[in-house]
């Protein structure tokens, strides 16, 4: 029997050609439907907490050093009425952050900050321009060798010309001269802060700013107790005499439980939002081991790395002790997608009533607000690494407001 070879070599080179067209125009849909799934969650994004960056208009900071990433090609991102130094708004947020710290050109605080500029730092607002500046020189008086490494900066539009970012930053600095902290200590301190900056037009109109002054305390070598409590005490004389609590917080709304959210995608999106929600909402921190990995790193306050399960379930557990019955809330879901995986920041609220002995100790019926901030990366909608950042000073000042008894604590 004759076989004729180039015939069925040319049918088996025919069905590998069918296979690969057909594996290309599966890829291709695959792709197409995540992307209209991105473009209908950024379409919908004006009802919703979550908001994407487009990647490709910025050059990123990730893990460049600061002179590094000055070496990038400059790109020119569309940003009506900013000014031409900056290339993009990662770009604008670093550069601006670098002239005002590191080389103290606190006037640039005049040409980037809105006369009106708030800052939220926890407990209390910050108003005007003249603040921010007050704040910086007294911040540079007792820090003076302040030094500011750019970790991150995710972002994403905000309106039709503004923008929002959040800046996690690593600073290292020596404690030369009195602080608002106590005197002088002559220590070297490291501490992370992270900060959301909303932007148009070239100036910051509003900002939200949580640093881990717990651990810088530790590090001076002071009493975090007796430094909270001093300034509760100062917090106090500036207190009202009016009203200060309106209604209470908690997680329970009346004798119902919190709703539990369900992802109504799979975007990154809606997978944090039904992860936090599950978490930090309903305490379902059984789910951990849903939406992290196994060898999972929280990097928590006071320089605390969790590795595991088990640890970042203890964290849980020891933080809402403190304040059980707790209403978590989220303000905003800023991703990245990098397309392999995805850089995204959470700004938060927990607020309620001190009602246990957790991780601040014995409770005082106080109420607390705690702001956060938290940055995270995901992969394959799990998440690798989270950085957790909330001012825990603030937390134990609010703690011991008008409350004189001792009590430990366990930070």
């Amino acid at each position: 029997m004759d076989i004729d070879i180039d015939k069925n070599s040319d049918i088996s080179k025919k069905s590998e050609e069918e296979e690969t067209k057909k594996a290309k125009n599966e890829l291709l849909e695959k792709n197409k439907k995540n992307l209209d799934k991105r473009i209908n969650s950024m379409a919908n994004q004006e009802n919703s907490k979550v908001f994407y960056g487009d990647v490709s208009e910025v050059n990123s900071i990730r893990f460049l050093p600061y002179e590094k990433y000055l070496e990038n090609e400059p790109k020119k991102q569309k940003m009506v009425g900013f000014d031409d130094c900056y290339g993009d708004f990662v770009d604008y947020i670093l550069k601006i952050t670098h002239w005002i710290w590191e080389e103290k050109g606190l006037g640039v605080i005049y040409d980037t900050y809105g006369n009106n500029i708030v800052m939220h730092t926890g407990s209390v607002n910050i108003s005007g321009v003249k603040e921010i500046i007050a704040g910086t020189l007294q911040t540079l008086h007792s820090f003076p060798d302040r030094r500011l490494i750019g970790q991150n900066v995710v972002w994403s539009r905000l309106g039709e010309d503004g923008f929002l970012s959040s800046h996690r930053i690593l600073s290292v600095a020596t404690n030369l001269n009195d602080s608002s902290f106590g005197p002088a200590t002559g220590r070297r301190v490291s501490f992370r802060t992270t900060v959301d900056c909303a932007v148009e037009k070239n100036y910051v109109y509003e900002e939200w700013l949580v640093r881990d002054n717990l651990w810088i305390v530790q590090q001076l070598g002071l009493n975090p107790l007796e430094v909270a409590k001093k300034m509760a005490k100062n917090a106090k004389s500036k207190l009202p005499a009016l009203q200060t609590e309106f209604g209470l917080a908690e997680s329970m709304d009346g004798q119902f439980a919190p709703k539990k959210y369900i992802a109504k995608d799979d975007t990154v999106g809606e997978f944090m939002l039904e992860a936090l929600n599950h978490i930090y909402e309903c305490k379902l921190f059984n789910t951990v081991k849903k939406y992290y990995e196994s060898n999972a790193v929280v990097h928590y306050i006071c320089d605390k790395d969790l590795v595991g399960y088990d640890q970042i379930q203890g964290m849980l557990v020891s933080l809402f002790a403190s304040f059980p019955n707790a209403k978590y809330s989220i303000d905003r879901v800023t991703i990245n997608d990098f397309g392999t995986y995805q850089d995204v920041a959470v700004r938060w609220y927990l607020r309620g009533l001190n009602e246990g002995i957790g991780y601040f100790g014995n409770p005082t019926g106080k109420s607390v607000v705690i702001l956060g901030i938290s940055h995270y990366i995901i992969k394959n909608n799990k998440i690798v690494e989270e950085w957790i950042t909330y001012d825990g000073l603030d937390v134990l000042k609010q703690i011991h407001i008008d409350h004189e008894d001792e009590c430990e604590c366990n930070s």
